[in-house]
């Protein structure tokens, strides 16, 4: 390999119209009749395969049937109940690994219901409406919730249906988690991120304080006073290290930072991507920011990973779309050494890999791959900044079925806990539970 002498990295790499193109929506929303079409697939089977795939629980042949009889608010109102972000995990649910894969029509044609699509119809057109809910009467009791994610704003509105006061503290200065700046801006356009907050907030009693960070401004000990119950939702704020020489150097980015970034740029234009990018990792994070660099106007985008194509957390159809987009995957890689020129990296070396039984070794064959961006997208850890307060497990909090940590009168729920799996879907999911135990307990 000859390393270039200077890193290719520039912004404004194509036109406005192809920028444009480039991050419209990946997929349009199906019209009514499409909708129509779409639900008489179903068989509205008595035991679902799909529901129990859904981590939410949703009765998803109730909605569909509600969205062929043509009452598309009430098949909304159907995912509202379990699932209150229902719009936006209508966009970036991996279905095709949940609910899809388990239709029916799937294994039998390998074609299944668009549930994903047809809980998109639904939800966006009540979104549109006044809010499906009504608080409860107020029961003069308060809680706050550490972390506007997911997980914190599912919890936020079940709590203030049943009459609570809630104060949601978030560290940054808008709401949302990783719905708001760590998803691939593709799949959702428009702000929806915000408009969806914007919905949840709208049933009342909930309250939000952005810029307050648990462990700085933000002090447990205060919190628990001046509250009767405490819901930490804070997610992950940790990067796993890639354990290679110079893995600091300039050119090695973090690949959520950097979709963070360009979620949050006015004009996507304006941000440089380099011409040849490397991305190390075989997760969602990877596909997504090796995706984006492709929209952005990188020539040669390579996803490196250690094992093969089935043990990707990936998704098949997220490779899949990856690769249509011009991205290469390299299986059975791993970087060794981060090649560093002037200060800045310009470049990977690499090793084959291989099992031997059930351990992943070196071949001992090397290579080198030019680069001058390489994003790290190797997952992220929890960092505890309360100091032992709670009890962890595998380096997260430790919670049980009904999401209660290891101190009295404090819940965890979404990406911070032990066990979960790290989806927007499930992280709903715990919110939900635990504003329900949460419920219970304040009522005792």
């Amino acid at each position: 390999m000859a390393p270039a002498k200077t890193p290719d990295i520039s912004s404004k790499r194509l036109s406005k119209t192809d920028y444009a193109a480039n991050f419209s929506e990946l997929h349009p929303p199906l019209s009514p009749h499409e909708a129509l079409v779409e639900s008489d697939r179903c068989y509205f089977c008595y035991d679902a395969p799909c529901m129990n795939a859904c981590p939410t629980s949703i009765d998803i042949p109730l909605f569909i049937r509600e969205i062929q009889a043509g009452h598309p608010k009430s098949a909304a109102k159907t995912i509202f109940n379990q699932n209150i972000l229902g719009g936006m995990c209508a966009r970036v649910c991996p279905t095709e690994n949940l609910c899809e894969e388990a239709c029916v029509r799937e294994k039998a044609e390998g074609k299944p219901v668009k549930i994903g699509m047809l809980q998109r119809f639904a939800t966006d057109q009540a979104m549109e409406e006044k809010h499906p809910y009504t608080r409860a009467k107020s029961t003069g009791k308060k809680v706050a919730i550490v972390g506007a994610g997911p997980a914190g704003l599912a919890c936020a509105h079940r709590l203030a249906m049943h009459g609570h006061e809630v104060t949601i503290f978030e560290a940054r200065k808008k709401s949302g988690g990783l719905n708001e700046y760590g998803i691939a801006t593709y799949k959702a356009v428009d702000d929806f991120a915000q408009k969806e907050v914007d919905f949840i907030l709208s049933i009342g009693g909930i309250a939000i304080k952005h810029n307050m960070m648990l462990g700085k401004k933000l002090k447990l000990k205060d919190v628990q006073r001046d509250h009767d119950a405490v819901f930490l939702g804070v997610g992950l704020a940790g990067v796993n290290a890639l354990g290679a020489k110079d893995e600091d150097a300039d050119g090695i980015e973090d690949a959520v930072n950097y979709i963070s970034e360009l979620r949050q740029a006015k004009d996507v234009a304006k941000l440089a991507v380099g011409r040849n990018v490397l991305v190390i990792g075989g997760g969602m994070t990877a596909i997504d920011v090796a995706i984006q660099s492709k929209l952005l106007g990188a020539e040669n985008v390579t996803i490196l990973y250690r094992r093969g194509a089935p043990h990707m957390k990936a998704s098949t159809y997220e490779q899949d779309l990856a690769q249509t987009k011009g991205v290469k995957i390299m299986h059975w890689v791993a970087p060794k050494k981060v090649l560093v020129k002037g200060g800045k990296a310009v470049g990977l070396k690499c090793e084959y890999t291989a099992l031997k039984g059930k351990t992943l070794e070196s071949t001992g064959e090397t290579f080198e791959l030019a680069a001058d961006m390489i994003f790290k997208a190797i997952g992220q850890t929890y960092m505890d900044v309360l100091g032992g307060t709670l009890a962890l497990d595998q380096g997260r909090i430790k919670v049980d079925a009904e999401k209660r940590t290891s101190a009295e009168g404090i819940w965890a729920g979404g990406d911070c806990v032990a066990g979960g799996k790290d989806l927007t879907v499930a992280s709903v999911d715990d919110g939900r539970r635990a504003a329900e135990s949460i419920n219970q307990f304040l009522k005792s």
